[in-house]
């Protein structure tokens, strides 16, 4: 190939780079040389997670010629982690990046807002419930109601847990303190036997050390091992392969705003934020499972053995998780409506995860 071929092409990949960063970030002049800054707080207390998050804050002000910026704060930086919507709602954080599940303690109908045992169980099925089956225009309304905007859903991965024990089916689950995130997910597990407890992932390490808990859930490989966990436990528990986790196969996070500070915003900068929220969902995702592939070698090296759970076992966890499904679904109209669209999807043929024969004598309450 010629010098000038190379160089040509060169040129070209430029030209197309940054006509794609273009659309993907388009500029929007400042209102009176002023600069908006959100104080934003995300669920991550380290690694991976927490450092991307904090690299595409950093590229907020430049994309929007210094009109928005965000200040990024790691988890109990200014509240904790259970604590971060009614910051969100009395303005002490102006936007937040929190863990979708944790919702559920204001809004309950937010279990149906991500990943819960058995349920949907990729990241496009999920895409497609918030863009194209009006499951984010649900979320909108009901966030509407406590004084908060959520802007749309962002991707991680599916979660793992870590355990000082081998855990080789669902009866080894037994008897066993485990840390999980509350609502439907714990209580599947205390339907089959452990003794559950709630606790933001900040506190899981400590708790792991002292022996508080011998078993814990909490996010994938790369964060999981960041924060220590190959330190105090000796085996990763897992679905058969390829299905990682039965019980949050796709844990969401989000990006949720204060009302005030987005009624504040100008038309095109809302549309840019709802655009970039985008953006960061995928780089996000993408960035967590690369660094997940680079976490399961480390686990090796440390003597992490990984333990998969069995076809049977994903039968066993079915029947106990249905009627938990439609307890939490009749809790409100909010929940039946959400969880009748997700029931409809998996029980289509684009999916067929759940049959009539799994629900028979099950009722919504729409």
């Amino acid at each position: 190939m010629t010098k000038y071929n190379i160089t040509r092409r060169a040129a070209l990949q430029k030209v197309a780079l940054a006509g794609a960063a273009g659309l993907a970030a388009p500029s929007i002049a400042t209102a009176a040389g002023e600069t908006t800054t959100w104080k934003i707080q995300t669920s991550w207390p380290g690694g991976a997670g927490l450092q991307i998050f904090k690299d595409w804050c950093g590229t907020i002000a430049e994309k929007t010629n210094g009109e928005l910026a965000f200040n990024p704060f790691g988890a109990n930086d200014v509240v904790g982690d259970f604590q971060l919507f009614d910051a969100v709602k009395n303005g002490v954080l102006d936007a937040v990046n929190p863990f979708t599940i944790y919702a559920q303690g204001i809004i309950p109908a937010a279990t149906f807002l991500t990943s819960y045992p058995l349920g949907m169980r990729n990241p496009h099925e999920w895409d497609v419930f918030y863009y194209g089956l009006g499951g984010l225009e649900i979320a909108r309304e009901m966030y509407a109601k406590q004084g908060m905007h959520f802007v749309g859903p962002v991707h991680h991965g599916p979660n793992i847990i870590h355990s000082k024990v081998p855990i080789r089916s669902i009866d080894d689950f037994r008897g066993r303190k485990m840390r999980m995130p509350g609502g439907m997910v714990a209580e599947v597990f205390t339907e089959i036997g452990a003794e559950t407890t709630v606790l933001p992932g900040s506190e899981i390490f400590p708790a792991l050390e002292k022996g508080t808990i011998d078993v814990a859930d909490y996010v994938g490989p790369a964060v999981n091992y960041s924060l220590g966990f190959s330190q105090v436990t000796k085996y990763i528990s897992m679905g058969p392969p390829g299905f990682m986790s039965l019980y949050q196969p796709v844990d969401l996070m989000d990006i949720t705003v204060g009302i005030d500070a987005w009624n504040k915003l100008s038309p095109a900068m809302r549309q840019f934020v709802e655009m970039e929220t985008h953006v960061y969902s995928d780089m996000h995702h993408a960035a967590i499972q690369k660094a997940d592939q680079e976490a399961w070698a480390k686990f090796e090296a440390d003597g992490t053995e990984v333990t998969r759970l069995s076809q049977d076992d994903v039968e066993l966890m079915t029947e106990v998780a249905v009627p938990i499904w439609f307890k939490y679904a009749n809790r409100d109209k909010d929940s039946a409506r959400l969880f009748k669209i997700q029931l409809d999807y998996m029980m289509s043929g684009s999916l067929g995860y759940v049959t009539k024969e799994q629900i028979e004598g099950m009722e919504l309450d729409l």
